[in-house]
């Protein structure tokens, strides 16, 4: 089964929390109420230097397609 990209994903237990997954390498969830972010993957030395480079620019995308979701309801 393939997934996109990024999902959206909410619980009634964190009323206030908007959650991105990101479901390719490196799988990650970022909770948007508070920007913390949950690595679901285990990283070596090595790659923690080439994580610690891309995560922000994949936590921007995960933002801007939270953005993108939310204006297609509002259309």
């Amino acid at each position: 089964m393939e997934f996109p990209k990024f999902l959206l994903g909410d619980n009634t237990d964190y009323p206030t929390a908007i959650f991105v997954v990101h479901t390719e390498f490196p799988r990650f969830i970022i909770n948007l109420e508070d920007d913390e972010v949950e690595w679901l993957e285990e990283f070596s030395k090595e790659d923690e230097k080439e994580l610690e480079e891309e995560a922000e620019t994949l936590i921007a995308a995960a933002t801007a397609f939270y953005d993108r979701e939310v204006s297609r309801y509002e259309d």
